[in-house]
């Protein structure tokens, strides 16, 4: 019996203490102030190849060029050639021009710029929103597959106890309801190996529909990300979200501006000159115009009505950003918080002392100071802490990305250029 118990259990706690308990997903805390530069090149590469960039940077070209447009003169020219055969021949060649003497250019310029930095905070958004998203996928992916892999661990252990608990049962060394125990631990895991393979397709799935490379995925930094107190979140009137509703307001109050402009008619200058011939007398001519369009029948007024309504609804929606804005910052914040002093207190605590637990366990064991059930239940309930060790770690991951999209710092920290401003 002292055989059976000290050769193979004591070789598999071994194993499993280099193998599933040296995970470096535990190791002494750190901070990860800057992203590796894989991770860096991933997001990069994810920027120029993203789908709703590429539309979101396109909006942009249009809305530059639209601006463009808007600089442009409102009025072209018009050229006129009359002719007339009677008593008198008449050979007149006019030019007509309507001026823009109520600044239609001056309001539609102002428009087409605030449209523009209104375009330039979107694709500054969406770049956000894809680095953000990608990353929580990313990071789910890479932590998914490490519980797989301890998962896989479990199962290894968790057939040999079967086993074991087999041949202990034929020798008389344990009862009928301890072996059952054992087979009851093995189907178990076994549920729960299959949950952890179809989550990782999930995170697989939700990974490649953000057009991230499976194939290379970047390691995860095996370090915690900084504090939350150690990022100052940008100015409230820098955040993308900001800039965007802000810009939207400006561009609606511009266009109010544009509508009132557009009822006003402005004037037409014509210019005519040539030459009448009646009889043997040739006479030249000259003669200059102006027409003035009469808004009688449509003024114009329900456009501008509708205009000042869009500007209202854009004010009461940057409000609404701004309120949103700094709730999620907050939220963010609390959660990022909360997640990595957990994570923290795993690291430091007893919690994350895997093999020195498996190695007292198994002394324990072998001396007889605990049943086999006794050391199945505390063992699987060891690498039950460690599968959740690692979606802690995942948690603490997702809430750091989400912080800093809140805290307008995401781009700062894909580049690099993120500065800790921890004591």
């Amino acid at each position: 019996m002292s055989a059976l118990r000290a050769a193979p259990l004591g070789a598999l706690c071994v194993w499993l203490g280099a193998c599933a308990f040296a995970n470096p997903v535990f190791a002494a805390p750190a901070l990860a102030t800057q992203p590796p530069p894989d991770l860096q090149a991933a997001i990069r590469t994810l920027w120029a190849t993203s789908p709703q960039v590429q539309a979101a940077e396109a909006e942009l070209r249009a809305a530059r060029e639209r601006a463009r447009a808007a600089a442009q003169p409102v009025y072209n020219p018009s050229l006129q050639l009359d002719g007339e055969n009677a008593d008198v021949d008449r050979r007149t060649v006019g030019a007509s021009l309507p001026l823009d003497v109520f600044g239609k250019r001056k309001a539609r310029v102002r428009e087409g710029d605030a449209a523009v930095r209104a375009s330039e905070a979107a694709y500054a958004l969406q770049r956000r929103d894809v680095a953000r998203d990608w990353l929580k996928a990313w990071a789910g992916v890479v932590l998914i597959r490490e519980q797989r892999a301890l998962g896989e661990h479990r199962l290894v252990l968790m057939r040999r106890f079967d086993e074991l608990a087999g041949q202990r049962l034929k020798v008389g060394d344990i009862s009928s309801p301890e072996r059952d125990l054992a087979g009851l631990a093995l189907g178990e895991a076994l549920v729960e190996q299959a949950a952890l393979a179809t989550q990782e397709a999930e995170a697989s799935g939700a990974l490649a529909a953000l057009g991230g490379a499976e194939a290379a995925l970047p390691s995860l930094p095996r370090s915690l990300p900084s504090p939350a107190a150690a990022i100052v979140p940008i100015e409230v009137a820098d955040r993308p979200d900001i800039l965007q509703a802000q810009s939207e307001q400006e561009r609606a109050d511009a266009a109010v501006n544009v509508a009132d402009r557009n009822r006003r008619p402005d004037p037409t200058l014509s210019l005519t000159g040539g030459q009448v011939r009646s009889g043997s007398r040739t006479d030249r001519v000259v003669g200059i115009s102006i027409a003035m369009p009469l808004p009688v029948l449509n003024s114009g007024r329900y456009e501008v009505s509708a205009a000042r309504a869009d500007a209202d609804a854009a004010f009461a929606s940057r409000r609404a950003v701004e309120l949103r804005s700094d709730a999620q910052l907050r939220q963010a914040q609390a959660t990022y918080a909360a997640m990595r002093s957990a994570s923290e207190a795993f690291r430091l605590g007893r919690a994350g002392a895997f093999n020195e637990r498996a190695a007292l366990l198994d002394k324990l064991w072998q001396a007889g100071e605990i049943s086999t059930s006794d050391y199945l239940v505390q063992l699987k309930q060891s690498l039950d802490t460690a599968l959740s060790g690692i979606a802690l770690e995942n948690q603490t991951w997702q809430a750091w990305f989400d912080y800093l999209a809140a805290s307008g710092r995401l781009n700062e920290w894909v580049a690099g250029d993120l500065k800790d401003a921890s004591p």
